[in-house]
């Protein structure tokens, strides 16, 4: 029995769709670990600089330098904190609308990380295998 124009033209169709599928997946892997490396590296930034603003305090206080030595670094360093913040608060913005996209898509891979990781545990073997 021989294909029909129209068997062949759906076969292909459907091999088109299915390589579509696949190759949006990917990029959904890809962009939820970026996602996910991301908040974790502003988090990460975050702390640093917390104890960075920790050192500068005690270092101040134990040495003898007059109270205000170092305020204006000190002031600084508040400012870039606030920045990161800020860059924070823009990221999870970022996060809500790839989630919208994901929902309209159909390639939503998670809907967030479980409270209290950075969401490498969420489908880390899938995450690795499109690296």
């Amino acid at each position: 029995m021989q294909a029909t124009d129209n068997t062949i033209a759906m076969n292909r169709f459907a091999r088109a769709a299915a390589k579509a599928d696949a190759t949006a997946t990917v990029h959904s892997l890809r962009i939820t670990r970026d996602l996910h490396d991301a908040e974790a590296a502003l988090d990460e930034a975050l702390i640093r600089q917390a104890n960075l603003l920790a050192t500068m305090v005690r270092a101040r206080r134990e040495t003898a330098v007059g109270p205000f030595t170092g305020q204006e670094a000190l002031l600084r360093l508040a400012a870039s904190q606030k920045a990161v913040l800020d860059a924070s608060g823009e990221l999870a913005r970022v996060h809500g609308k790839l989630l919208e996209v994901g929902r309209e898509t159909g390639t939503i891979i998670d809907e967030c990380p479980p409270a209290g990781s950075t969401g490498d545990v969420v489908r880390a073997e899938a995450l690795a295998d499109v690296a």
